[in-house]
């Protein structure tokens, strides 16, 4: 009998999920507490207690701040089908087809950010290893995206134009995930993301492509970041056929 994932969260989980939230927005540079504080007329101080995770909100505050930024508590449920995707047995799980951006800069997928459900087994995901920082461990694990011709030809013939790749985000290691091959990553190169082979010298990430036709790339490592920092996370698997 098909089963559907319907999304749980208590009231603890809710508030840290909206307090990453606020601060992925004032990261990207789209929000300030200042900003927070005049669309919502609380102090600076209490909105940076909140956002350092010194305090919680009352449900008031918390309708006043998702109002201000245009959500809905069901943007902060944990995305594990939408409404009318079924699954073919309790083995099997959905991840999230996303944008690069969401993939890259959400820790959590909100429902409205979901362009599709991934049907996959769950034995297989949770087979997969981590290895990740303690920050990186609290992001939503498995999303995924779609490569268009442009994105997936330094990578041809592993990747086809339009093929969906699995982003695992808890491995952000550049440590072998099997020795017997190299580990491609989904990275961060600028605000857009790449998929490549990833060595880390002399203080740049080196993205080296599979097709000899492209060019080896490099990104500079801020000194206040580490490289994991710009690594979305390991592609777990590959979806070439549509």
């Amino acid at each position: 009998m098909p089963v559907a994932n319907f999304p749980q969260m208590n009231m603890t989980q809710m508030h840290e999920r909206l307090r990453l939230e606020l601060l992925r927005r004032i990261q990207r540079g789209t929000l300030s507490v200042s900003l927070l504080a005049r669309q919502t007329g609380f102090g600076q101080a209490h909105l940076s207690n909140f956002l350092r995770s010194r305090r919680q909100l009352s449900l008031e505050a918390m309708d006043r701040i998702l109002a201000s930024q245009h959500l809905t508590a069901a943007d902060l449920l944990p995305v594990l089908s939408r409404p009318g995707v079924f699954l073919d047995s309790e083995n099997d799980t959905a991840v999230p087809v996303v944008s690069h951006a969401a993939a890259l800069f959400e820790p959590y997928i909100r429902i409205s950010a979901v362009l599709w459900m991934w049907p996959l087994r769950s034995q297989e995901l949770h087979s997969f290893r981590t290895r990740v920082s303690q920050q990186r461990r609290a992001w939503q694990r498995f999303v995924a995206v779609i490569l268009q011709a442009a994105d997936a030809l330094p990578m041809d013939p592993l990747l086809l134009p339009d093929a969906v790749v699995l982003i695992d985000r808890h491995y952000t290691s550049l440590l072998p995930y099997n020795s017997a091959r190299p580990n491609i990553y989904a990275v961060r190169q600028g605000a857009h993301l790449a998929v490549r082979y990833v060595d880390f010298t002399s203080g740049r990430l080196l993205l080296r492509p599979h097709n000899l036709g492209s060019p080896v790339e490099l990104i500079e490592v801020d000194p206040e970041e580490s490289p994991s920092d710009l690594l979305a996370g390991r592609i777990a698997m590959i979806r070439n056929e549509p």
